[in-house]
């Protein structure tokens, strides 16, 4: 049986809708914010974290931005993921939201492109 839409999700389409088509999906806890394959955003505990480097993640700190941080299950170890939040000022300012948006697809496609190609396992049979 499918989920019912999340509010949360459906807010964050509208926000981010100046940034071009995106699309939402859920993984573990929260939810990944992609455009063409690129996931450039991250939703967890009903706040949006945007991919970052490091001129990115500069400008949104400056602007009250916080990194994302996993906590390592193993050790409880926090790791920083390369995503900061979204400043409160642009949850609700469409314009400002796409802009920073924008911003952080640009992040993501360079670290996409940077990224060595995952390897994919052969099919057992």
């Amino acid at each position: 049986m499918a989920k019912p839409p999340d509010p949360f999700h459906e807010f964050v389409l509208e926000l981010l809708a100046g940034a071009g088509p995106i699309s939402i999906r859920r993984m573990f806890g929260g939810a990944g914010v992609y455009q063409d394959g690129v996931m450039f955003a991250l939703l967890a505990d009903d706040q949006i974290f945007l991919k970052v480097d490091p001129a990115l993640r500069a400008d949104l700190s400056a602007e009250g931005g916080a990194p994302f941080l996993y906590l390592r299950a193993s050790d409880a170890k926090p790791i920083d993921l390369g995503y900061v939040s979204l400043p409160s000022s642009a949850m609700d300012d469409p314009e400002e939201a796409a802009a920073w948006a924008r911003r952080a697809l640009t992040a993501a496609r360079v670290a996409k492109a940077k990224s060595p190609p995952k390897k994919r396992k052969p099919k057992s049979g």
